[in-house]
């Protein structure tokens, strides 16, 4: 490793472009995302007819979650349900 100080990365950090907004909407929207899906999997797994519902419509069950239905979610849900 190199002996960078910090004014040195701070230099080095300034060169860099901007983050692209999609990423820091990404970003942010994470925690929530991963909320949601957490409760909706939780859920699923206590009340066998949620979980038919759920894998019936799996993307209005993660709008109802207030989580945007992307299609890596909607894989990621899949997944986790085994479906």
């Amino acid at each position: 490793m190199t002996g960078y100080d910090e004014e040195r990365l701070a230099e080095l950090l300034r060169v860099l472009r901007p983050v692209p907004e999609g990423w820091v909407r990404a970003a942010q929207e994470l925690p929530q995302a991963r909320a949601g899906l957490d409760a909706l999997v939780e859920r699923a797994e206590q009340d066998a007819s949620f979980r038919q519902a759920l894998v019936a419509d799996l993307e209005q069950a993660l709008r109802a979650a207030g989580v945007e239905p992307r299609r890596n979610l909607v894989d990621h849900l899949r997944k986790r349900l085994d479906v």
